[in-house]
């Protein structure tokens, strides 16, 4: 006999009204998309019909709102035209090349020319990133000052700070934008790895800072950096651009970019994979830890979905995460963690079906390459500074404001 209430769905009938697979409605669930609650023999998951139903209105609004994609959020449809990545067919593209073709080969630099529309040596010959009345001095004081606080408190702390003594931060012109876009892009990974902003690669930059004297090692770094360089309208991407759209500067609408990243489903989530990559290692069975996580995360409502695992635009895989566990795989330390880690991949593949996304590939690469601690989100933030600049630029040349509207589904009186 049933133990569910009418106004309750399993997770076949939930998933039907959504249109989609049960997999995909898990990953619903893990994204706080969806609440889903125990039945009374705590066997199952069940889900709210009424929420189930407002959901899927809202995924044909979404699937409306494509046929009007030219009223981009302006007073209108939650819909943005961009000519910057295109994620299609389980591949993710760069302006029309192959990210994953990319990062075998190209730098962050030579992509950040690709995203912004510019000469890779337009990049190289940028001014120095820290003009009068802001000197290597000024810099050095203050990196003494926040040398103490993890990367991201340091970098949140000292954009604005060098924001507010950049004489043309507000400039429009074209080579305007691209000096403050380099300025931004070289100050950024400066305060994340505590050091003096320079014109070298970034990956280079970051090889030294963290010691990776290996040049295979320091090319997975390279890697890591082009893969993370943009992923279309996630949320701290669209976060940029909604602030640039009221007319902010770009120092001020990256440093929304970076707060937006650190949260726990976005960039953050390399600090969950990194905990669960600790007690997996500890544990004495692989998979008597990985059936009890998993439980765990089922009942605490993500439907038993695993952190750095699943990623819903990539249902065969993110490609991302394929090729830098690739490269990794190729030039791990002799004694690296690097086959425990393989076995837990196995592991969860053979019981979820779930593949690696790009947050495990970052947190594996910072624990195999023995990097340190909060490195992946270092990787993560740098890189993706060159696709929330290309957003920002393309936002500001469309000059309008993004303010779109809400659907209301609260009590009114309409006397």
């Amino acid at each position: 006999m049933s133990t569910r209430l009418p106004s309750q769905l399993t997770a076949a009938e939930a998933a039907d009204t959504l249109g989609i697979s049960v997999a995909t409605l898990y990953a619903y669930v893990s994204r706080g998309m969806l609440a889903s609650s125990p039945d009374a023999r705590g066997k199952h998951r069940l889900y709210d019909a009424t929420e189930v139903r407002r959901l899927a209105r809202r995924k044909a609004d979404g699937k409306r709102a494509g046929k009007v994609a030219q009223k981009v959020l302006d007073w209108g449809v939650p819909v943005l035209e961009s000519s910057i990545t295109l994620i299609a067919d389980g591949r993710l593209f760069y302006r029309g090349h192959d990210a994953a073709d990319l990062a075998r080969s190209a730098s962050l630099e030579d992509v950040a020319a690709l995203l912004w529309e510019c000469s890779p040596r337009r990049i190289a010959d940028a001014p120095s990133a820290l003009p009068a009345p802001l000197n290597g001095a000024q810099w050095a004081a203050w990196l003494k000052l926040w040398g103490d606080s993890a990367p991201l408190d340091r970098a949140s702390v000292l954009l604005p700070a060098a924001a507010a003594q950049m004489p043309r931060v507000w400039a429009l012109g074209r080579d305007a934008q691209l000096d403050t876009a380099c300025s931004v892009m070289r100050l950024l990974g400066a305060a994340m790895m505590s050091t003096l902003p320079s014109n070298e690669p970034l990956h280079r930059q970051l090889a030294a800072a963290w010691g990776v004297r290996n040049r295979q090692q320091a090319g997975v770094l390279r890697a890591a950096l082009v893969a993370c360089a943009d992923h279309e309208l996630n949320a701290s991407t669209f976060t940029v651009r909604c602030i640039t759209s009221t007319g902010t500067h770009l120092f001020g609408a990256i440093a929304g970019g970076l707060a937006a990243l650190s949260g726990p489903r976005h960039g953050g989530e390399t600090a969950r994979v990194t905990a669960l990559l600790d007690e997996a290692s500890r544990a004495p069975d692989l998979d008597r830890f990985l059936a009890t996580r998993l439980v765990d995360s089922d009942q605490a409502g993500y439907g038993g979905v695993l952190s750095g695992f699943g990623h819903p635009l990539y249902p065969h895989g993110d490609p991302r995460a394929r090729l830098l566990l690739e490269l990794l795989d190729a030039c791990a330390p002799a004694r690296s963690p690097l086959a425990a880690i393989n076995a837990l991949v196995r592991a969860v593949h053979d019981t979820t079906g779930a593949a690696p996304t790009l947050d495990f590939a970052l947190a594996a690469i910072e624990r195999v390459l023995g990097l340190p601690a909060g490195a992946a989100f270092t990787l993560f933030a740098v890189g993706r500074s060159v696709g929330w600049i290309a957003h920002a630029i393309e936002q500001r040349n469309d000059g309008r404001l993004i303010r779109p509207r809400a659907r209301y589904v609260g009590e009114y009186d309409a006397s």
